[in-house]
Formats: C-alpha cells, structure tokens, sequence
C-alpha cells in the first residue's frame, strides 16, 4: 500500500512539473501556422514532377502531379515539427477536411485559412471579429476600436471584443485622450491625440503654457506655465553629505563628490566644502599631501620606503627586498648577484671540468 501510494505521489508530481511547463497554444494561431507552412510546402513543391522519367505517360496516367495526392502528402508530412503537439493534434484530427480542400474545394475557395480556420473547423474569426459567434470587436469589425487600440480576441474564437487603448487614448472606444496627450482631431468615429509639453500631466494645448495640471518637478509661474522646480536650490538639498545635487529638468540627481571633499557644491576638487584627510587646501583646491616629503619619519623597518598615494602613502620594501615575517629580507636571486667575484663560490666539478681542459 505505501509503495502503491508513494508510486501515486511521484505520478502525480510529474504531471503537475508537465502542466505548468506547458502552455497550450491558442487554436486560432495553430491554424493561422499550419496554414502558413501549407502555402510553403506549395512554394516548395512547385517545380516538382513524379520523378519516373516519362513524365508526359505519369500525368496522363497518375494525373498531374500539382493536384496529385502524392504532392499533398508530402505537403502535409512537413505541416507541423515533430514537437509541436497542437498542430499535429489539428492535422490527425481534420486530415479529411484538408484532403477535401485539396481534391474537390480549393477552386471555389482558394483561402485556405478562411475556408479551413474560419468556415470550416470553426477556430478563428474575420478580422475584426471575435468570439464564438464572431461578432464585430468595439468600434466596428472596418475599424476596431477607431483604429486607436486593438480588440481582446480579434480574429479568433476567445476575448470579448473589448479594446485595449494605445498609450495615447483612453476609454472604452478609445476615443479619448490619455493623460499627457491633447486632441487635435475628434468626432464619434476618429480621434487624434498628441503628446503635451514634458511639463504637463493634463494639457489643452503644445507649450508649458497650455498645462492644465503640472506633472511632479514642475510648477505653476506667475505666468500660469509650468516651470522646473530647481531641487538643488532648497535650503536643504536632497543628497547626502558626500554628493552633490545636481538639477534637471523636472527631477534631479545626486552625484558623488570628489575623493578629496568632504562636501561638495560640483564634481571636481576645486568644488570641496572642506578637504579630507590626506588632501590641503592650495589655491581654492584640495590638492593631495605628499606625506613622505614632510620630513617625518614614516616608515621604519630597515631597507623600507615611504611610497605616496592620493590621499595617504604606504611602506613597501626597497627593490630588491621582499617582506619576509615582518621584515624586509634580501632576494635571495639579488643577494647571489651582489656578492663580490671572488666570493662566489664555486662547485668542485666545475673547478675539475676547467683543470681538465
């Protein structure tokens, strides 16, 4: 029992990982795509013959390979991928209304995609339609939603015809301005809506001047237009202490100050309200201190020098010395090399190998 129940429980993982791994296509977009690599299969095929070498004995006997049921299988073999279940599905399922395209319909009804998707297996709509009953989507199958927005379901079988508006309108017809958007044109079939000035939220008209309301980093002048609000003017700015505000039109930013600076009103050292350590005050700038020429001693291990950074400085060992357990120790390649000729001593090989000779 608690194997049975176990093998239940792993089943049941595994369809659920299935399930939400996939995501069925739309039947309408199947279609649309069969019918699509239909017309390829035609393109590719279009040149095509039975092969045999007598040609003019296999059409009079075969018939014509262009209307033949051979050129049709191999059309319909290459309608789908091997992965794609929905098409696949589609074309086991309605291989019959295909062939009876193919044979006895196709010269009175040479759209494939309207006899086949729409009239026939019923999983798409005329544009401009929707629904299972294709009804005409808002503001009328010609032009849905005025032309300003796209109909939910356009084309196929689902949605419920609403329109969802461009970024420009606004309303269940999309006949009304958006927010940020004025009206050049309008009647009850057409609506043109353009851009405000970048000042305005709501607008009557194309300057700062015509703003009904002010988006946010603008403000109303005397002149009733919709000015920038200067963020870095305020008694208190809105960065920290170690940037710089800088304002732009309708907002502002904050940018780091110099390394030098502690506090800053611009971006380079001259800009510094005071100079961090490390750095003096010379000519109006922060300029940096070199610590190892004020004559204090710094550094104090032997064979060790004081190297100057922005800022600070740092001890390093003299060339030719290398940090050893706290002290700086001679290279042992540059103390060989130091030695005087006649100290350096000498294998006996050598000696012998030289006496040899």
């Amino acid at each position: 029992m608690r194997k049975a129940l176990l093998y239940l429980g792993v089943l049941l993982c595994i369809c659920a990982s299935y399930s939400h791994a996939y995501s069925p296509k739309e039947p309408c977009e199947t279609c649309k795509k069969l019918v699509e690599r239909f017309h390829k299969g035609l393109e590719d095929t279009a040149k095509k013959n039975f092969g045999g070498g007598n040609t003019a004995w296999e059409e009079k006997t075969l018939s014509k390979y262009e209307i033949s049921e051979i050129r049709l299988v191999e059309i319909i073999e290459n309608l789908c991928d091997s992965s794609d279940f929905e098409c696949n599905h589609m074309v086991e399922e309605h291989e019959e209304q295909i062939e009876k395209w193919w044979f006895k319909m196709k010269k009175k009804h040479s759209d494939l995609l309207k006899w086949f998707c729409i009239d026939t297996i019923e999983v798409c709509c005329p544009s401009g339609t929707y629904g299972p009953d294709c009804l005409a989507c808002l503001g009328g199958s010609e032009r849905p939603c005025h032309g300003n927005g796209f109909c939910k379901g356009d084309g196929t079988r689902s949605g419920d015809g609403s329109c969802s508006c461009k970024v420009e309108y606004t309303g269940p017809f999309c006949l009304e301005c958006a927010d940020g958007y004025y009206s050049t044109e309008k009647n009850d079939t057409h609506a043109f809506c353009t851009a405000c000035h970048q000042a305005c939220k709501t607008c009557t008209g194309a300057t700062n001047n015509d703003c009904q309301i002010c988006k946010e980093g603008w403000t109303k002048s005397n002149e009733e237009a919709c000015v920038d609000v200067d963020e870095c003017a305020v008694e208190d700015p809105p960065c920290k202490d170690n940037e710089y505000c800088l304002n732009n039109e309708g907002s502002y930013s904050c940018k780091a100050c110099d390394q030098s600076c502690t506090g800053c009103t611009g971006g380079g050292p001259d800009e510094c309200k005071n100079c961090t350590s490390g750095y003096a005050l010379e000519e109006d700038t922060c300029t940096d201190i070199n610590e190892c020429e004020t004559g204090e001693k710094l550094c104090f291990r032997e064979n060790e020098d004081c190297i100057n950074t922005p800022g600070s400085y740092k001890c390093t060992c003299s060339e030719g010395f290398e940090d050893k357990d706290g002290e700086c120790t001679q290279n042992e390649a540059e103390g060989v090399e130091a030695q005087p000729e006649e100290l350096q001593i000498v294998p006996e090989d050598s000696n012998n190998q030289h006496e040899d000779l």
